[in-house]
């Protein structure tokens, strides 16, 4: 059986069940945000079944407490639900923030049942003022006695867990293993602050580049062993989420966390398995949630604050794939090439300078940079071995012109290669970041 999408959201495999509200995490009136009105602002989702679960967490130093709590709760065996609001990201708020996560989680478990360390706690918004617990408390008795199962109630999960994004961003899909449906659901929120670098415990891998929140939750009622969950989890992002970027910000929020309830009744995926029928189930499984991943990841770019163009950036021929990534990553977080972006403008110049001072090995005589549609094979080259090529200008501009292109740049150095999913730098993403200093009500997090 193929993969295929299908409508929906987390709620979608079976035994999982939801909801958002409004509980005034952001307080009306107090900043972006705010002023959409009553949006919902705090969301649960629930399995009825114990679950297995995974995670992956921003590795920025400066870290927020419900992502410290999220890294103790993934080592119990067992998780039940997720909490998460918007509005506030609950980070730089010393012991009283770490107190109020847990709180959250406490809250939870209490309406639902279960073990505090069954759930899991998210927050995004503004960095640096506590939470209203008050509302917050209230609302989480709220959410939890509405929960249900429904399309909608995915919807509402989707809004409520919104910030500046101008709109909610969910996928499912469906598939079979061992003759048993199973489905995956996902849904993201994310526009600025976007440059993810996520590690399963929040540290930093030797090999992970330094650099408003994105945050994803995953649901499959697939069965599947806790540690291959976090393996493919971890193989996923990394191609998907950790290989995008708006503004080269990591956030101190970043969080992604999968929960697999196994109620398809699968024979249960291990990487242990020896057996071809079982590695066969196991990579339908991995290119099944690679596709959410991705779908989740490429919507969060494309409502990049203000932005009008999403560019896929193929390096190939770095000395390795660490120096292709860092090549590809200098381009993609270059203010001057994304403002041409913006402008149309298939400036190599910026292109080849960005190469030029990023930590890759760069020949200027052996670089190839060239456009192509999204996917596509035919490379229309501006530069080829560091000179221009014949292409015009205006052949050049009709390349870059809509609103989704690829950028191929050959170092012809080696066998290195490595991909990012970037977008242009606007006057929107200005305008919406800078607030106004004299009217706090139009100050972002």
């Amino acid at each position: 059986m193929s993969i295929s999408f299908i409508s929906g959201s987390v709620t979608s495999p079976q035994g999982f069940s939801g909801e958002g509200i409004f509980c005034d995490v952001k307080r009306l009136g107090t900043g972006k945000g705010s002023n959409k009105g009553k949006k919902r602002d705090l969301a649960v989702i629930y399995s009825e079944s114990p679950c297995v679960a995974a995670g992956m967490f921003t590795t920025n130093q400066i870290c927020a407490a419900p992502v410290k709590v999220c890294v103790e709760h993934l080592k119990h065996p067992t998780c039940r639900a997720i909490v998460v609001n918007s509005g506030n990201a609950n980070a730089c708020t010393g012991l009283q923030g770490r107190k109020d996560a847990e709180t959250m989680c406490k809250q939870t478990a209490k309406w639902l049942k279960i073990q505090p360390a069954e759930v899991m706690v998210a927050s995004t918004g503004r960095i640096g003022l506590p939470l209203p617990m008050p509302n917050v408390r209230s609302g989480i008795q709220t959410v939890c006695a509405g929960l249900n199962a429904t399309e909608e109630a995915g919807d509402h999960i989707a809004e409520a867990i919104m910030t500046s994004d101008t709109h909610p961003k969910q996928v499912a899909v469906e598939l079979e293993l061992g003759g048993r449906k199973i489905r995956i659901g996902g849904v993201a929120k994310g526009a600025g602050m976007i440059h993810p670098g996520m590690s399963p415990t929040g540290k930093r891998p030797y090999s992970m580049p330094l650099h408003a929140t994105m945050l994803s939750f995953i649901t499959t009622d697939a069965a599947i062993a806790k540690p291959t969950l976090q393996r493919c989890l971890t193989e996923a992002v990394a191609s998907t989420f950790n290989r995008i970027t708006v503004d080269g910000d990591m956030s101190t929020n970043d969080t992604v966390i999968l929960l697999a309830n196994g109620l398809a009744g699968n024979k249960s995926l291990k990487h242990t398995a020896r057996d071809t029928d079982s590695k066969a189930d196991l990579a339908l499984f991995q290119e099944a949630l690679n596709k959410v991943c991705f779908s989740l990841a490429k919507m969060l770019v494309k409502d990049g604050e203000g932005v009008t163009r999403f560019v896929t950036i193929r390096v190939s021929g770095a000395r390795n794939d660490k120096e292709a990534d860092a090549a590809a990553r200098a381009v993609a977080n270059s203010s001057l090439v994304k403002t041409s972006w913006l402008g149309g403008d298939p400036n190599w110049g910026r292109i080849i300078d960005a190469l030029g001072y990023s930590e890759a090995t760069v020949v200027e005589e052996k670089v190839d940079v060239g456009y192509s549609s999204p996917g596509g094979k035919n490379i229309l080259f501006s530069l080829k071995s560091g000179k221009p090529t014949r292409a015009t200008f205006e052949v050049l501009c009709k390349a870059v012109a809509d609103p989704e292109f690829d950028l191929h740049i050959h170092l012809n150095l080696g066998k290195g290669e490595a991909l990012m999913y970037a977008s242009d730098l606007t006057e929107e993403y200005v305008e919406f970041n800078k607030g106004d200093v004299t009217d706090p009500a139009s100050l972002g997090g």
